[in-house]
């Protein structure tokens, strides 16, 4: 992904994150939670990206030891043109190797999942 879209697959998953989040903004400890590293990695990462103006990091209001970190608007920016080959990689890798009838299955099976894990928004 790096050689397209100037991301590594770090920072794709910490833009991601940061994206979907409300005022694109997490502490910290919860962005670490959300994609699944360790806080020590985390924080190396944070630091390389806010070297590249990819993301800001503040002290939280209310948490003396807390952090809030922020996608920038270059930050989203780079990540939205990132996108476009990380979903054509997704549907040449995943999508393009099904037929129809298993698509079906599998929208089905993803509705099913959303239902049992009590994230099911309506949308198929």
């Amino acid at each position: 992904m790096l050689t397209e879209s100037a991301l590594s697959a770090g920072d794709y998953q910490v833009l991601l994150a940061l994206t979907e989040a409300r005022q694109y903004t997490l502490r910290s400890a919860e962005l670490a939670a959300l994609i699944g590293w360790e806080r020590s990695r985390l924080s190396h990462h944070l630091g390389r990206m806010e070297k590249r103006h990819l993301i800001r990091r503040v002290p939280c209001a209310d948490d003396v030891h807390g952090v809030d970190v922020t996608a920038t608007e270059s930050g989203r920016e780079i990540f939205r043109a990132g996108s476009v080959p990380h979903l054509r990689a997704v549907r040449e890798v995943f999508v393009d190797a099904l037929t129809p009838q298993q698509l079906a299955h599998l929208d089905d099976i993803s509705a099913a999942l959303r239902r049992h894990l009590g994230t099911d928004s309506g949308l198929s």
